[in-house]
C-alpha cells in the first residue's frame, strides 16, 4: 500500500467513512454481487474501509469479513459494526488472509505503485477458493498517476496489466462505469476461478 495513501485514511478515516457512509447506497456494486457471487459462500471484503460492504454482504446471505490495511478505518468499522469481524491486512500480501468463495476488492489497487498491482491481483486470486468468484474494480485515472488533495495515490495503469494476471480464470463481468454512489469512473472485472481438476 503507499504510505501516503494509507497514512491519509489513518489521520482522516472519520471523516472518510462519513463521506462514505453518507454517499447513495453502491446499487450497481450489490447487483453484481447479487448477481455473480455463491449464495451461502465465504466472502472477504479486502479493503473494506469503515464496513459498508461487510454490513452489506453479512445483511443479504454473503457470510463476509473484512480486511484492511488502515488501523484508523478498521476503528471505524468496528465501531460502526460491533457484530461483525474485521482484521487487518495488506496488499499485496494479504498475510493471514485464509480462502473464501467469494472476494470483493472495491476500489483498491488503485492506490497501489504501479509494481505492485501485478502481485497484488495474483494474492487476491489465491485468496480464492478453486470455483470461486473474484469481484476487483479500481478507479480509473487516465494518462499519468496522481494525488488528490488529501495526498492519496490514484495510480494509472491499463486494465491489461490486471487481465494478464487473470488468464487462467473465466471472465464474467468486464466492464467501465460510472460507480451510482462514488459517481467517478470505475472498471469492474468479475472472474471465476478454475475448479478443482477430478481424476480417476
Amino acid at each position: 500500500m503507499d504510505r501516503k495513501t494509507l497514512a491519509a485514511y489513518d489521520q482522516e478515516a472519520a471523516s472518510f467513512a462519513k463521506d462514505w457512509h453518507d454517499q447513495p447506497a453502491p446499487v450497481d456494486l450489490q447487483e453484481v454481487v447479487e448477481r455473480f457471487f455463491v449464495r451461502g459462500g465465504t466472502s472477504a471484503d479486502i479493503g473494506c474501509g469503515s464496513g459498508r460492504e461487510v454490513a452489506w454482504l453479512n445483511a443479504n446471505g454473503f457470510s463476509a469479513t473484512g480486511f484492511d490495511a488502515s488501523e484508523g478505518l478498521l476503528k471505524e468499522a468496528c465501531r460502526r459494526y460491533p457484530g461483525l469481524k474485521f482484521n487487518h491486512a495488506e496488499l499485496p500480501e494479504l498475510r493471514g488472509v485464509g480462502t473464501f468463495d467469494n472476494v470483493l476488492c472495491e476500489t483498491v489497487i488503485m492506490h497501489l505503485d504501479r509494481k505492485q498491482i501485478a502481485a497484488s491481483v495474483r494474492r487476491l486470486l489465491e485468496v480464492v477458493k478453486p470455483s470461486g468468484i473474484l469481484y476487483l474494480s479500481w478507479r480509473v485515472t487516465d494518462d499519468a498517476d496522481l494525488r488528490d488533495t488529501h495526498g492519496r495515490l490514484y495510480c494509472a495503469f491499463d486494465a491489461a496489466l490486471v487481465l494478464a494476471e487473470l488468464k487462467e480464470t473465466t471472465v464474467l463481468l468486464d466492464e467501465e462505469v460510472v460507480s451510482e454512489s462514488s459517481g467517478k469512473k470505475i472498471h469492474r472485472l468479475v472472474v471465476k476461478k478454475p475448479g478443482l481438476e477430478i481424476r480417476e
